[in-house]
Formats: structure tokens, sequence, C-alpha cells
């Protein structure tokens, strides 16, 4: 059973999570910047973080959540999955698996999204392909933030937001490298 996080909803009914993976030691320069302007209420990092002193400027920010990656040490303390409940008026109003490799392309790999299915997960959040992905594979949504470490092939470098309010959850990619939002192209 994968340890397990709760996050109280503000009274504001408005929380936003930021999300990093793959910073392999190495985040871009503007990533924590970037992150940190959008005043996020908690991080997230979805694993294959590298040097762990390169978290420190991401849990100034705000309560820091890692999982581990494919790269990291077991000597770390960090599990391989978390489950993240946002807590609203005393009930789970949003079950976040957070964990490292998760996809296959856009689709949850058979055994996360079992896994998902069976801790009540409405989002699995990963990290892994370096690619930044909103999806929804058979009632499960997906997010990837893409990587915020060094460029890999010609994959942009980007952060993610999760925004959860009174009208849903939206998700957001960022562009360390503009500073803008992050979108595919047509």
């Amino acid at each position: 059973m994968p340890a397990t996080h709760d996050i109280a909803l503000p009274p504001s009914g408005q929380l936003t999570l930021g999300v990093i993976a793959d910073t392999h030691g190495t985040p871009h320069a503007d990533a924590a910047r970037l992150l940190a302007a959008e005043h996020p209420d908690v991080v997230l990092h979805a694993g294959d973080v590298g040097d762990a002193a390169c978290l420190a400027p991401f849990a100034a920010i705000a309560p820091l959540i890692v999982v581990r990656g494919n790269i990291d040490r077991d000597d770390e303390n960090w599990a391989d999955s978390i489950v993240i409940r946002v807590i609203s008026e005393g009930a789970a109003a949003l079950v976040i698996v957070l964990t490292h490799i998760a996809v296959y392309g856009s689709r949850l790999r058979h055994e996360v999204h079992r896994d998902a299915r069976n801790l009540g997960g409405d989002l699995v959040v990963c990290g892994h392909s370096h690619v930044p992905l909103v999806a929804r594979d058979r009632g499960v949504a997906v997010f990837n933030p893409g990587s915020c470490g060094p460029r890999r092939f010609a994959l942009p470098i980007t952060v993610g937001l999760i925004d959860i309010g009174p009208d849903g959850v939206g998700f957001r990619h960022l562009d360390c490298t503009t500073g803008e939002r992050w979108r595919p192209r047509a």
C-alpha cells in the first residue's frame, strides 16, 4: 500500500499544485522562479530527482512531495508512489496517484491503471518520458509535467500546474525557456 498524504482544500475552494519531474540534478535555471510566480500551495516531484540538493529551491516555494524515479538512489527516503488525497469537507474530493513510470505513449500501463483504480485514483501524475502530457485513459486522468531538467532530444523543458477549484480540475504547462504557457504544436 503506497504512502498517503492529505492536502486540505483551502476555504477559498482553490488549490494549485506545482508539478515537476526529471530534474536529473540540474533543473532549468528558471523552473523554480516560474513555479513560484504561480504561488502553488504544494509542489509535487514525479521522480528522477538526481542530486537531492536540487530540491531546495522548490521546497522553498511550498511543501514538497517527492517520489523516487528510476535514477534515484534507494537511500533517499522517497516512496515509489504516493496517494495524495485532496480533502474537502472531511472527504476526498480528488485522489491523485503520484508515481514516476506510468505511461506508454498516452496510455497508462496496465499495472498503473489497475493500482489507480484500486486506490480510488482520479488522476495519475507521472514523469519519466520527459513529454508534457494531459490525457484520459479508461476513466483515469493522466498528467505529466514534462522535464524541467536537461533537454532530451527536441523535447521542451517544462513545469506543470494543476488547478483545482469549484469548476473542476485544470492542467497547464509552462515552457522554462520562454516563460510562456506551453502547448503542443498542431
